[in-house]
C-alpha cells in the first residue's frame, strides 16, 4: 500500500513540475531576458556636447538595471565616430551631421536631443557692454574666425579702439567646431583660425582667462548647471540676427540657460549653431545597446530638460524610434 501511494505521489509531482515549466515558458521570448535581468557593459565615447546627458542617462538606466554598467568618456565627436566605426565602443556620441563617407563605412545613427553652440568672451572683456548692447553679426563672426577681422574696434564699430582680438578654437575633432564653422559659412573645422585648445572645458577656461579672447562653447559648458547663468568668468555674445546694430527684445535671450533653451526650441536661435545630437553605432544596433537606445528615445526623454538639453519634437522622436525597428 505504501508503494502505491508513493508511486501516485511521484507521478503527481512530475506532472506538476512539467505544468510549471510549460506555464513558465508562456509569455517569454527566447533569447530576450526579462527587463530586470539585463546585464553587461555599454561603452560610449565622443562628443563633449552630449557627455553630461549620456552620463545622466547611464545613471538612470543603471538604477533600473543594476547589472548594466557604463564606461563613458568624452574626447570629441571625431573620436566618437572613429571609435564606433572601429568597434572600440558600442556607441559613439556625435554632435554634428553624419558624413557620406561615414555612412559608407557602416555608420548608423539616431538623433536623441538638441543643444547649441554659443560664442563667448571673458567677463573681463573691456568692450563687454558694447558687445551685449550691439550684438555681433554672422558676417563679423566669420571675419573673426577667418582672420579678416583682427581688432575689437572693427567688432564694436569704434575706430579709436586698437586692441587686437585673441581668437580661440578647438584642437580636437569636434561637433562644436564643425557646427560653428557651418554657421559662419561653407567652412569646416580646419578652416577656423585661432589658438587651438582641447575640449569644451579647456576652451571655456582659456577664453575666461583672456580679457581680449573670444571662443565658442556647447550650451552646457557655457552655462553653470546650478545657477543657470554663464559659467564664472565667461559671458555669452549675443548674435545680431537682423543686423541692425543692436540687440532687440526678440534677440535678448542669453541671460540664463533656460531663456536660451526656449529660444532654441522655438527657432529664434538659428540652426546652426543649434543642432541635433546623435548616437552612432557600427551598423544597426542590437541586444543591450538597442534596448538602451530605445529607452533613451522613450522613458529617457524625461531627463532631457532637467539636464539642460532641448527635447526633440514628438514626431522626430517617433521617426528615430522607427529607424530602430
Amino acid at each position: 500500500m505504501w508503494h502505491s501511494h508513493s508511486k501516485q505521489a511521484l507521478q503527481f509531482i512530475a506532472m506538476t513540475t512539467l505544468l510549471v515549466l510549460l506555464l513558465g515558458g508562456c509569455g517569454s521570448t527566447a533569447g530576450q531576458p526579462a527587463e530586470g535581468e539585463l546585464r553587461g557593459t555599454i561603452t560610449v565615447s565622443g562628443a563633449w556636447a552630449l557627455y553630461p546627458m549620456m552620463v545622466r542617462w547611464g545613471e538612470e538606466f543603471h538604477a533600473l538595471h543594476p547589472d548594466v554598467e557604463f564606461d563613458i568618456s568624452a574626447g570629441g565627436a571625431g573620436k566618437g565616430m572613429t571609435d564606433a566605426l572601429a568597434g572600440a565602443v558600442n556607441i559613439g556620441m556625435v554632435s554634428r551631421g553624419i558624413h557620406p563617407q561615414e555612412i559608407e563605412q557602416g555608420a548608423f545613427w539616431v538623433a536623441v536631443t538638441m543643444d547649441a553652440v554659443v560664442p563667448a568672451v571673458s567677463a573681463d572683456n573691456p568692450y563687454l557692454a558694447q558687445l551685449q548692447a550691439r550684438g555681433v553679426t554672422r558676417a563679423i563672426f566669420e571675419g573673426i574666425w577667418t582672420g579678416h577681422i583682427t581688432g575689437w574696434g572693427e567688432v564694436i564699430g569704434d575706430p579709436e579702439v586698437k586692441d587686437g582680438i585673441h581668437v580661440y578654437t578647438r584642437s580636437d575633432a569636434c561637433g562644436a567646431a564643425e557646427t560653428w564653422a557651418a554657421y559662419l559659412g561653407a567652412y569646416k573645422q580646419e578652416d577656423l583660425q585661432g589658438v587651438a585648445v582641447y575640449g569644451d572645458p579647456g576652451l571655456a577656461t582659456a577664453v575666461s582667462q583672456d580679457p581680449l579672447g573670444i571662443g565658442y562653447n556647447n550650451l552646457n559648458f557655457a552655462y553653470d548647471a546650478d545657477t543657470g547663468r554663464p559659467v564664472a568668468g565667461l559671458q555669452i555674445v549675443p548674435i545680431d540676427l537682423d543686423e541692425n546694430g543692436q540687440v532687440d527684445a526678440n534677440e535678448d535671450f542669453y541671460a540664463t540657460k533656460s531663456e536660451l533653451m526656449a529660444a532654441i526650441a522655438d527657432g529664434r536661435y538659428p540652426s546652426p549653431p543649434a543642432r541635433a545630437l546623435n548616437l552612432v553605432t557600427k551598423g544597426r544596433p542590437g541586444g543591450l545597446t538597442l534596448t538602451f537606445i530605445r529607452w533613451i528615445l522613450s522613458d529617457g526623454q524625461a531627463f532631457v530638460e532637467e539636464t539642460g538639453y532641448i527635447p526633440l519634437a514628438p514626431a522626430q522622436l517617433q521617426a528615430e524610434l522607427t529607424k530602430l525597428e
